[in-house]
């Protein structure tokens, strides 16, 4: 089965078409450069709207997206509210995605600080909250990466597989022996 890869844009000026969307093209960059097969992109651009954001990652999860990307709305401003989106509609939350992706960009800015990504599943679908900075796009999925196929197959999502000269992914030897 084919994978499928949401890639939700959250701002109010790439939505109302004042700037364009660098961020959302950085996550299809990464996910063409390192993912084998064949997947499909669900691609869209919405303002930082709470109920549309909630109403587009369900109905992103709903058509069967395996991972939702967001990009957007992690800051500390009044209108970023690209986590409480995630977690209203998730039913587990993995708060250690947020927890590495705000290591690592301590390593680049000290700001990162006052990032809030986050990570979490609903049913099949694993949606990571990522910043909305290009540079940053990549500096965050890179750590968190490896562990993405593995994180799909335990919730009973498509399986992934990544070009190992590119980035490497994680399964235990038992996943692999037990599959």
């Amino acid at each position: 089965m084919k994978a499928k890869f949401g890639v939700l844009t959250l701002s109010d000026r790439a939505s109302a078409g004042i700037y364009e969307d660098k961020s959302g093209e950085a996550i299809k960059e990464c996910l063409n450069d390192w993912v084998l097969g064949e997947f499909e992109i669900v691609y869209k651009i919405i303002p930082d709207e709470l109920d549309l954001i909630e109403f587009e990652l369900v109905k992103m999860c709903d058509m069967g997206c395996d991972i939702v990307f967001t990009t957007g709305g992690t800051g500390p401003s009044v209108r970023d509210v690209a986590p409480e989106a995630t977690e209203n509609i998730c039913e587990k939350i993995l708060p250690g995605f947020g927890e590495l992706m705000r290591s690592v960009s301590l390593k680049y800015v000290p700001t990162a600080i006052l990032s809030r990504q986050t990570a979490g599943i609903r049913g099949k679908s694993l949606i990571i909250n990522l910043p909305g900075q290009p540079k940053a796009i990549k500096e965050c999925l890179e750590p968190i990466f490896p562990a993405i196929p593995y994180c799909l197959d335990l919730i009973g999502a498509s399986e992934i597989y990544t070009d190992e000269t590119k980035i490497k992914s994680f399964r235990p030897k038992s996943a692999k022996n037990n599959a």
